[in-house]
This record gives structure tokens, C-alpha cells and sequence, in this order.
């Protein structure tokens, strides 16, 4: 029998996420690196996901503590999904992935996990990015750690 490890991913199946905001809490730390923060705007950051679906998941989000996309002023809407544009265009350079999803969920039953803070994902795509542990354990495999895909982008963005 094959075994497949990914021992990070326990943290998220216990349900021990964090309590605090993380798009809050995370940009107030001096600790880029740890955080996953690969980029620092004026109103908003580009940050993995600690819980990807696939490697190069990113997340923009602005400082402001806001749950929709009203609370957001002209620049800094602007600059938030400039940054979207923006990581697009370093995924496709590092990666080269097939296609994106790029989305937001807006409130817990849209599929927000920080429904309190909007922000947008953009997750690179694949042919043949999903295989048959998805379909039939609810499970899915990153083939990279987030420490490597940090080191990938880190500097991309610049």
C-alpha cells in the first residue's frame, strides 16, 4: 500500500484555525516570511493560503476589516484587484499553470472562511490537477510545501 503524507494539513482537518483575523493579525507581524506574505501594497497584501488547493494559491486582501466590497474606497478597490492582474501575471511567469479560478466568497454559506474580511482568491489550474483521492476520500494532494512555494514567488512581486 502507497502512503500519502501531508502532515500540515492535520492542523486544518482538527478545525484548530486561527481565532484572531488573519488578514488582520497577519500584516501587523514583522515575520513576512512565516506568514507567507509575498507582498505588502498601500491598501492591500498578496498572501499564500496556509491551506491551498493547488501550489501558488494566493489571496489578495486589504488591511481595512471589511466584509464587502462597498467598504472599499476607488483606490483601494483599484489596487486590490490590480494585485489580482498582478498575481496572475507572476503565476503564469513561475508556474505556468493552464488556466486560474479567481473568486470571492462573500458569507459563510458562499464559502467564505473568514467571512468577516473580504478577500479574493486565485488559485492556479492544471490539466489533470485533481486525481482520484479528491473524488473519493474528499481529500486533495499539494505536490508542494508552502515554504517552497513561498521561495518560488518571493521576490516576483517586486
Amino acid at each position: 500500500m502507497k502512503r500519502i503524507w501531508a502532515p500540515w494539513r492535520v492542523e486544518y482537518i482538527r478545525g484548530s484555525k486561527e481565532k484572531a483575523c488573519i488578514f488582520c493579525q497577519k500584516p501587523r507581524e514583522d515575520d513576512d516570511t512565516s506568514n507567507y506574505v509575498l507582498f505588502r501594497g498601500k491598501s492591500n497584501l498578496v498572501m499564500l493560503n496556509k491551506y491551498p488547493y493547488n501550489p501558488g494559491h494566493l489571496m489578495v486582501a486589504p488591511y481595512k476589516h471589511i466584509s464587502s466590497l462597498d467598504g472599499l474606497g476607488q483606490e483601494e478597490l483599484f489596487e486590490h484587484f490590480d494585485l489580482v492582474r498582478k498575481s496572475v501575471r507572476v503565476l503564469t511567469e513561475v508556474y505556468k499553470p493552464a488556466g486560474f479560478n479567481i473568486g470571492i466568497n462573500m458569507g459563510k454559506v458562499a464559502g467564505a472562511g473568514v467571512e468577516d474580511h473580504i478577500h479574493t482568491h486565485i488559485v492556479p489550474r492544471w490539466n489533470g490537477d485533481t486525481n482520484f483521492i479528491t473524488v473519493v476520500s474528499d481529500v486533495r494532494v499539494i505536490p508542494e510545501a508552502l515554504a517552497a512555494t513561498y521561495e518560488n514567488l518571493k521576490g516576483s512581486f517586486a
